[in-house]
């Protein structure tokens, strides 16, 4: 039995402020980066990215970047979702020198996964509240990509 969906049950597009560094803090490397809005497309789940959401970042001694964002999804009919990730990036130093530089990057010469929860009170979308999620994602120039699988 696959652990997860064959295919994205959504992919979200979303664009992205610059980062914010907060410089070296006792646990890394901090950093926030704004998220400005996108889209959400897909067989399960249509809407769009509100603004406002952000990913708290950790650059942590070994290079790996460890990502928590919090940010609201509105479905095409007006529901609101609250989408939690967290996750890794990691890569080749001259791979994650190029995302420093916000240079899109071929996903498969780094390692970006998150997993994901949801809470909604909307009732057409409830179901996302019974699951988990695995997001594979993509640092594009100026915005991320995430490919959306549900674990079974």
């Amino acid at each position: 039995m696959p652990l997860v969906s064959e295919q994205p049950i959504f992919v979200i597009s979303s664009p992205l402020g610059g980062i914010q560094k907060l410089g070296n803090t006792p646990y890394g490397e901090r950093r926030i980066i704004d998220i400005h809005g996108g889209t959400v497309e897909g067989p399960k789940l249509r809407g769009k990215i509100l603004p406002g959401g952000a990913d708290w970042q950790i650059v942590r001694a070994d290079g790996v970047v460890h990502l928590t964002a919090r940010y609201t999804a509105e479905t095409e009919t007006g529901g609101l979702i609250l989408i939690n990730a967290e996750g890794y990036r990691h890569g080749p130093p001259e791979v994650m020198a190029r995302l420093a530089r916000d240079e899109t990057v071929d996903p498969a010469l780094y390692y970006f996964r998150t997993f994901m929860r949801f809470e909604t009170a909307d009732p057409a979308s409830s179901w996302l509240n019974r699951i988990l999620a695995i997001g594979y994602g993509a640092r594009q120039q100026g915005a991320v990509r995430i490919e959306v699988y549900e674990v079974l």
